[in-house]
């Protein structure tokens, strides 16, 4: 029979197997720390709340200037506030990189102490333990005949309660680091997406200012008398929007439509959702480019999720997995009056099904999900997968769950990422290739937006 001491031991053992994880060690710091001690911290918030005023004024001026009638000088006031107010808000993030690059280094350094405090816990619980084994390696009966009082076995009974209370206060003390190394480690992940944020914004500044720079020295070249020359300007300028209108969109798994139909059904969702025009764009675009890759297929045999290839008419394996999408497209298809043998889908790719329906690619399991979502969105009754503002809207929904209605930069990487693979970007899923992509293609998307404007 197990000795108290053993039982201990064991429960004892079994926790420390459970609490200590390998924790996830350090991220990158900046470099520039230039906001260190609490007056130069100081100094620092007084200089960004005063170039945030700066920028607010600046923001008033370009929305008056905006209001105004369309003429040559109005034009280049408009371009001048433009480039005064990104110039400011570059001047902004400087600061806030510069403060966050500080805190940064100061949860590092804050989670390293932890670490060292964790690990010399744990050897002193490996000390403790030691300790512990050795009083449980003599039975109860062993101890009371090697003691010539009953005095000595009571020592040594204070001394294993001892230990007991020795390895709780450990146990306590670790816990409690750990806790707080996690709590750090969070906020040293938000500070470190914050910084990246403001990075990206102001490389994202930095060519707004570039292009506008360029067309306002375009407008100072015109004679301020000339009118006529600006007239013909914005002749040009409304010619190549309307040719950017008519531009087709490619979608997956349905016609192409005008690229100003896909901005118009964009803003629908950036309105219902807040998921920016360029972002759902980009995703629907990079769905598109996958699904060219994959090729189309038609649903032919329900019972084991085989079909054919629409431009070979070979037959496919894997084309929908049988019990998780067949049933569920059958009913979509049924609901909307179509022959599922001749419904297009995408194709298999080289590992798992295909089965990807419209241009959100939309899976049927997953689409039924969203179906009662999208017809309160848009006031229908049946939502259409290959009907290109039911897939908007559904794109949409699902990058919103994921975050993607938010204007920083690591939010939108990361949902779609997670729109491609289910997590976070990450090199060992493929998904962070397919995040960079989407976030690529956006500020390419972004700027035939702003040449619509």
């Amino acid at each position: 029979m197990k000795s108290v001491a053993s039982i201990f031991l064991l429960r004892t053992l079994f926790i420390a197997t459970v609490l200590f994880v390998p924790a996830i060690t350090h991220a990158q710091t900046s470099a520039n720390l230039q906001c260190n001690t609490d007056a130069e911290k100081a100094a620092c918030q007084a200089e960004l709340n005063q170039v945030l005023a700066e920028e607010a004024a600046a923001q008033q001026q370009l929305n008056v200037a905006q209001g105004q009638s369309a003429s040559l000088s109005q034009a280049i006031a408009v371009l001048t506030a433009k480039i005064k107010t990104a110039q400011l808000d570059i001047k902004a993030k400087n600061i806030l990189i510069q403060t966050l690059g500080n805190d940064i280094q100061d949860k590092s350094n804050h989670i390293a102490d932890l670490q060292t405090n964790i690990d010399k816990g744990k050897q002193t619980l490996a000390d403790l333990l030691r300790k512990t084994r050795e009083i449980d390696a003599y039975s109860l009966p062993e101890i009371i005949l090697s003691e010539s009082t009953v005095a000595g076995f009571f020592k040594d009974v204070d001394s294993f309660d001892s230990l007991q209370q020795s390895l709780q206060t450990t146990f306590d003390m670790l816990r409690s680091d750990q806790a707080s190394t996690s709590a750090e480690k969070d906020a040293l992940t938000t500070r470190q997406n914050a910084e990246m944020d403001a990075k990206y914004a102001i490389q994202q500044q930095e060519k707004a200012i570039a292009a506008d720079q360029a067309q306002q020295k375009q407008l100072l070249s015109i004679s301020k008398g000339n009118e006529k020359a600006y007239s013909n300007l914005v002749a040009q300028k409304a010619a190549k929007a309307a040719q950017i209108r008519a531009a087709l969109f490619p979608l997956a798994g349905s016609k192409a439509i005008p690229f100003g139909d896909a901005l118009s059904y964009a803003n629908t969702v950036y309105k219902t959702l807040g998921v920016p025009q360029a972002f759902l764009l980009a995703i629907l675009k990079q769905e598109t480019n996958i699904g060219g890759n994959v090729g189309t297929c038609y649903l032919t045999n329900p019972s084991d999720g085989s079909g054919i290839n629409t431009k070979t008419s070979q037959p496919i394996s894997n084309v929908m997995k049988p019990g998780r999408d067949v049933q569920p497209f059958l009913s979509i298809t049924s609901a909307l009056g179509y022959d599922f043998r001749t419904t297009v889908v995408s194709c298999p790719q080289s590992v798992g099904y295909g089965g990807g329906m419209g241009p959100a690619q939309f899976i049927a399991s997953t689409w039924v999900l969203f179906q009662s979502r999208i017809a309160s969105a848009l006031g229908i009754d049946v939502p259409n997968p290959w009907r290109p503002l039911d897939a908007f809207m559904a794109a949409g929904l699902y990058l919103s769950d994921l975050g993607a209605n938010s204007s920083s930069y690591t939010a939108q990487r990361n949902a779609a990422c997670k729109y491609y693979s289910g997590s976070s970007c990450r090199a060992s899923n493929g998904s962070s290739g397919y995040g960079n992509s989407v976030l690529s293609l956006a500020a390419s998307l972004q700027q035939d937006i702003n040449a619509l404007q």
